[in-house]
């Protein structure tokens, strides 16, 4: 029996809802109260990335259900299932941040195989904390069946003795109080008061970052990716996002369609523009490798180098998600964009529509100063910078939003671990003009290339956020501010040329000429190479051993799988 709406004769559930031989998977979905009607309409995956871990993905579960509506209205048998998700707030600082990034792939992973295994047709993908923003939009582009993502939406920001606060300012606080400048009573005062809802990290961190860039790139329907999580909106959003994956089945609108070389120049012009996370330039490539395009960590910087950064946001500015959703939204700074010459107009949407055609009606708002046009930057280039250098000839990342002073030149203060630089940075023995570099925190040396926003916000905290500079081959928090260069290339675990740097080595960092370099000769690295050993991490056995294994370079996005252009069959195809 085929669905009075979408023939299913070439879609995959086909493989379990159709013909005789399917009567035994047909009895669990009448199990679980799916009427006939149901069982033979098409199948469509609800992934979401909810779990008690923190208020980033707690709401999911419920804008699922605004989903389910909207799938439903449009014909269409919703079915909702779970994955992971490791939330990098509640991870900071310790051994456990070594599995956020891991967890990127693990969900992508997880969708993949739920997919795979009950034939759905098509996917809405929600998720919240940083890294299933771009796990759920991998799975997505891989699968390549029409697909919809939605941002849970960001926290909204505590008050705090008559200010805002977010997070940034609790850890910032940590510094505070390790130099006294904070008691045990503010201090508890703060924690208290500074997450009062749910949602994700309210600045232009990673997950505000990354759905901005689901927005940009044309995945997520206008607005969906800037309503706060506690607005009633959302449920709205979502709802339609489950009516429309329903046309783009109908028609066959497909992720890869969408996600062309254009449209990756257009997410990361959003970036630069509004001083996002550099985690952006690591999820970004990861993400154009599932689709079988090349855009690397230099094709991103050369992408920010071009855009003026025109978004006043934390950590460099001083807005939140919530000023700018009601300042106009990710629209509003697309509009700015594209009046400036700067987006690729013609890119396909999940609406339909091109991104031209969504913005046609969008109007410059000019009572809000959260977002300027491009004729009138904060600065003419974007709020990340790419830079390379006989320290980093595969390249590093750092954001320059809000940095006073772009070159930073100072002896080397070297460090193996994170956990080493924290406590010299807690007892306050680094100086003044000190480069402290963290190695061995790659992606597979770390293994899982840990945040630092621990260390850089206690430096901030003591008042040296600016006086000293930080280089390191993990990455940094979308709330790191600062001179704070993540994504050093080669990684230290490889014998890139940061695992041969030693204390007062003179280390140059100029974010406007992009240069990353220290003054040691190549013979005399070369001299340093022959008494250097890789070391074994401390893990030999479980996901963090077997992501070791697996992991490529962050230049290349830290990949685990050959992506689009290994691929021999096609899922959306079965």
């Amino acid at each position: 029996m085929a669905s009075n709406y979408v023939d299913k004769s070439r879609l995959p559930s086909r493989h379990v809802t159709e013909g005789p031989e399917r009567a035994p998977h047909r009895s669990y979905l009448y199990a679980m109260g799916l009427t006939t009607e149901q069982i033979h309409q098409p199948l469509i995956g609800v992934a979401t990335a909810w779990n008690e871990a923190a208020p980033c993905n707690i709401s999911l579960q419920r804008q699922a259900q605004a989903v389910k509506k909207g799938v439903a209205a449009n014909h269409g048998t919703a079915r909702e299932f779970t994955t992971i998700t490791v939330t990098d707030g509640i991870a900071m600082g310790h051994a456990g941040m070594k599995t956020s990034l891991a967890s990127r792939d693990v969900i992508a992973d997880s969708v993949e195989l739920t997919m795979r295994g009950h034939s759905y047709d098509a996917l809405v993908a929600m998720a919240g904390c940083d890294k299933s923003l771009p796990g759920m939009m991998m799975a997505m582009i891989r699968l390549n069946v029409p697909s919809i993502f939605i941002y849970g939406g960001s926290i909204l920001p505590g008050r705090f003795r008559g200010r805002d606060v977010v997070v940034q300012d609790l850890f910032e606080a940590v510094g505070l109080h390790s130099v006294g400048k904070m008691d045990d009573e503010t201090l508890d005062e703060l924690e208290r008061v500074a997450c009062p809802s749910a949602g994700s990290c309210g600045g232009q961190y990673t997950a505000n970052t990354m759905a901005m860039v689901a927005e940009a790139i044309g995945l997520a329907l206008p607005y969906s990716c800037g309503a706060p999580a506690p607005y009633e909106i959302r449920d709205a959003l979502c709802a339609a996002a489950g009516e429309q994956v329903m046309e783009l089945l109908k028609v066959q609108l497909r992720p890869r369609q969408i996600v062309t070389r254009e449209a990756f120049e257009n997410a990361a012009m959003t970036v630069a523009a509004t001083g996002g996370s550099t985690n952006a330039a690591l999820h970004l490539p990861a993400m154009a490798h599932e689709a079988g395009i090349d855009f690397d960590l230099f094709d991103v910087g050369e992408i920010f180098k071009k855009t003026p950064y025109i978004g006043d946001l934390k950590p460099g500015g001083k807005y939140v998600a919530k000023d700018l959703f009601e300042a106009g939204g990710i629209p509003l700074v697309m509009k700015a964009l594209l009046d400036g010459g700067y987006l690729h107009g013609d890119c396909m949407t999940v609406t339909g529509k091109t991104v031209a055609e969504n913005l046609s009606k969008v109007k410059w708002n000019d009572q809000q100063d959260v977002i300027r046009t491009t004729a009138n930057p904060i600065s003419p280039t974007g709020g990340v910078v790419s830079l390379r250098g006989n320290l980093a000839p595969d390249g590093a990342i750092v954001k320059v939003a809000g940095l006073k002073n772009l070159r930073f030149v100072g002896p080397a203060r070297v460090f193996d671990r994170e956990e080493d630089c924290f406590e010299a940075v807690e007892k306050r023995t680094y100086k003044e003009g000190d480069v402290l570099v963290i190695r061995y925190e790659g992606p597979k040396g770390g293994p899982g290339m840990r945040e630092m926003l621990s260390t850089t916000a206690a430096l901030y905290g003591q008042g040296m956020g600016d006086k000293v500079a930080l280089i390191t081959d993990g990455r940094f928090s979308g709330a790191t501010r600062g001179f704070c260069i993540g994504h050093v290339g080669p990684e230290a675990a490889i014998g890139g040329p940061i695992a041969h740097v030693q204390d007062g080595d003179i280390i140059t960092l100029d974010a406007s000429t992009g240069e990353i370099s220290v003054n040691v000769s190549e013979e005399e690295f070369a001299r340093r190479k022959t008494s250097w050993a890789p070391r074994e991490t401390e893990y030999g056995s479980g996901a963090i051993w077997k992501y070791a294994q697996l992991v490529g370079p962050a230049r290349f996005g830290a990949l685990t799988n050959p992506g689009a252009k290994g691929e021999k069959e096609q899922y959306a195809d079965i």
